[in-house]
């Protein structure tokens, strides 16, 4: 028994005396990854902070919709301009990518069955270049080897969770094709021969679907329900419909904007619109996705929160730049500066959308920015947020961080005015709203991230 009774002292000393270093003391969990709030590329940090949320002076329109309240947010990033054709381009350029390397990866397989085994490989060539990404089965971990029978070998299509192969770079060139299987790929991608116009074949924008994930948090934590219920997926085509410069103006010739706007690199530092907030929502998914999937790579740095679009009062306060009774960005009441020229993009004129100097649309950079940074808070394009439009908004929601998230509501909240608007819609306080499912010629957004911790300042 004495023996039983040192073995078990000396055990419990060595555990005491383990390298933790703790000595015993209640000295809490330490992560192994220390987190810096990094401020995204492109982005300003808005400090967050209470402000009087809503019209201060006269309502010409008679809405009645935005009574005075004052409300607190929280600290976040947000895109010192408006997301630019050239952004939006590396999404759905991601997503073309990604369809068209699934696909040649399915026909290399269906293309090695019963074929000659130096063809893949090491020794691969053509169509086998861009063949799954194949997994070091010998030298696999337990871990590994469940998660490719498991999950990697199921699937099937576009769904296939098999590891694409992003190395090969994809040959876009028609002539230079390297065998008959890619040619047949290609050739599914493609318009029909009789569909392009002068026999210039383009890629049919109608494939491009991007599917995407989500729980919902907010559902889950007020029912309680099974997890599994509020697991979401939906498909978006991302691409923009740029038939709106025609459909958006009757009686109207805008077909040069229709072809070359989000076409012609002229325009690749301009704001893209034809975007519904779906598409919004579904390139913040992507933009997260792009982020954390480096953040991986590097091992030792944590995921960073999600990119997401703004709340209707997180849009308001950072427009205001910390001028808390301005009637625009730059404060007010005019729309021009002492030297009479105009401070935003906008219709100053009956008629007369160019005494601005713009026609339409402007580069993102354009005019000066607010306190923030800010640029373009006010006209240029109008820009989605993540609110639901309700008349009674401002009376239903929060005085901390508000949100009316109506889901089945699907008038969604837009903000700031545009090119073709009058100077009412670009006051701070103003608000309009568009179905979630419509593109507009003036119509764009901006995304924020959530600041972690606390922004105070000593």
């Amino acid at each position: 028994m004495k023996k039983i009774t040192v073995l078990a002292l000396l055990v419990s000393i060595i555990y005491s005396c383990g390298s933790s270093g703790d000595r015993g003391e209640l000295v809490g969990v330490k992560s192994k990854r220390k987190w810096f709030a990094e401020k995204p590329y492109g982005m300003a940090k808005i400090p967050g902070g209470s402000f009087t949320m809503g019209k201060q002076d006269e309502d010409p329109m008679g809405a009645m919709n935005a009574p005075t309240k004052t409300v607190t947010v929280q600290p976040f990033y947000m895109d010192e301009t408006e997301i630019t054709n050239s952004e939006y381009k590396a999404f759905v350029h991601w997503v073309r990518d990604s369809i068209t390397r699934t696909k040649l990866a399915y026909q290399a397989e269906f293309a090695s069955l019963g074929g000659d085994e130096a063809s893949t490989g090491k020794n691969a060539k053509g169509i086998q270049l861009y063949a799954f990404a194949s997994k070091d089965t010998v030298n696999e971990t337990p871990y590994e080897k469940y998660m490719r029978e498991n999950y990697y070998e199921l699937g099937e299509g576009l769904d296939s969770l098999k590891p694409l192969n992003w190395e090969e770079e994809i040959i876009w060139d028609s002539q230079e094709y390297p065998d008959a299987d890619y040619v047949e790929v290609m050739d599914s991608l493609y318009i029909k021969k009789d569909e392009a116009l002068n026999g210039v074949r383009t890629f049919n924008v109608d494939l491009l679907d991007y599917r995407y994930y989500w729980f919902d948090n907010e559902a889950a934590a007020r029912t309680g329900k099974n997890r599994k219920d509020f697991l979401k997926d939906k498909v978006i085509n991302v691409y923009p419909d740029t038939t709106v410069w025609i459909k958006d103006f009757n009686y109207s010739y805008n077909d040069p904007m229709h072809q070359e706007y989000f076409a012609h690199k002229a325009y690749e530092n301009y704001p893209v619109v034809g975007v519904t907030w779906n598409q919004a929502k579904a390139f913040c998914h992507w933009r997260t996705k792009a982020k954390n999937s480096y953040q991986r790579s590097r091992k030792k740095l944590g995921l960073v929160p999600a990119f997401r679009l703004p709340t209707e009062a997180e849009w308001e306060y950072a427009a205001r730049g910390g001028l808390n009774y301005g009637k625009y960005p730059w404060g007010g009441p005019s729309t021009t500066s002492d030297r009479g020229c105009f401070l935003a993009n906008f219709k100053p004129v009956r008629g007369d959308y160019a005494a601005d100097g713009a026609l339409y649309t402007v580069e993102a950079l354009s005019y000066n920015p607010n306190e923030y940074g800010l640029f373009n808070m006010a006209g240029n394009v109008s820009e989605w947020t993540n609110t639901a439009y309700s008349q009674m908004s401002y009376y239903m929601g929060s005085t901390m961080n508000p949100n009316v998230e109506i889901k089945e509501n699907r008038r969604k909240i837009i903000r700031g005015g545009s090119w073709k608007d009058v100077a009412y819609f670009l006051e701070v306080s103003s608000r309009d709203w568009e179905y979630a499912d419509t593109a507009r010629s003036y119509i764009g957004f901006r995304t924020v991230q959530d600041y972690l911790g606390t922004n105070k300042n000593n």
